[in-house]
């Protein structure tokens, strides 16, 4: 049997196959963000702590832990989400149009949050923390505490994954709105292809009830209407003796005056 129209094979472009690779590394890159928060999670607490300690403010020994909650649930908020991207990016290089929107969707989320991050860490970081009260400890001093505190390396490597997972994100949702990409999540269109000559053909099924028709070798059969068969005229018979049409002249001899007359 030969199918002459199918559907012709997607070949996925390398920029799908890029935007996928970088909504990996995204993923990467927030997994790794996640550990480095984990690991100075107890300095970051201990350091704001201390800088209130001194402070009368209403709720100042809450200080360090809310900002804590906020560091921690943000930083595991962000893996959740890369961890959607990142298996949006499988069905992405599959073609469904569906998962490349979805993308785009939480991808504008991801970079709304990484780069108001980016924007905090450059206006100061945890400065609004020096708004408790009026004898709160202020900005510059909560910022010198932290440095203080964390090691040399965490805020630059911080700052430098946000902007690497900023651009990869970026860089990731651009390539899925490019031509070449709009070609491959369209939906295909069946392509029709000649018959291949002495290729075999689907014959059309039976309707219920209608009788089949039988084959004789080499020639097709037809049904017999019903009717009672007749005997061949006895000329057709091959076993039939021909009838003469000669008639005996002789008269017969026992009619009287039927003697004919001697001639000598």
């Amino acid at each position: 049997m030969v199918d002459s129209q199918r559907t012709p094979a997607r070949q996925r472009p390398s920029i799908v196959s890029i935007s996928s690779y970088l909504l990996f590394l995204f993923l990467a890159l927030q997994v790794i963000s996640l550990i480095i928060t984990l690991s100075t999670f107890g300095k970051t607490r201990d350091a704001i702590r201390d800088a209130y300690a001194d402070s009368t403010a209403e709720g100042a020994d809450q200080v360090a832990d809310v900002f804590a909650v906020i560091g921690i649930g943000g930083s595991v908020v962000l893996l959740l989400l890369a961890v959607v991207l990142g298996v949006l990016a499988l069905f992405n290089n599959q073609g469904r149009n569906g998962a490349r929107i979805t993308t785009w969707i939480v991808g504008g989320i991801m970079v709304c949050c990484v780069g108001g991050g980016l924007l905090s860490n450059a206006a100061g970081g945890l400065n609004a923390g020096g708004g408790t009260g009026g004898d709160g400890p202020s900005p510059e001093e909560l910022q010198r505490r932290l440095e203080e505190a964390l090691p040399s390396w965490a805020t630059p490597v911080s700052l430098l994954l946000s902007v690497l997972s900023l651009i990869a994100l970026l860089t990731a949702l651009i390539l899925l709105a490019l031509p070449k990409a709009n070609e491959f999540f369209r939906k295909p269109t069946a392509a029709w292809e000649p018959p291949t000559p002495g290729a075999s053909y689907p014959g059309y099924p039976q309707a219920p009830g209608q009788p089949g028709y039988p084959q004789a070798s080499g020639e097709p059969g037809y049904p017999s209407s019903g009717e009672p068969s007749y005997p061949p005229p006895a000329a057709d018979r091959p076993d039939a003796t021909p009838p003469t049409d000669r008639r005996d002249d002789t008269p017969p001899t026992d009619r009287p005056g039927s003697t004919p007359p001697s001639t000598s």
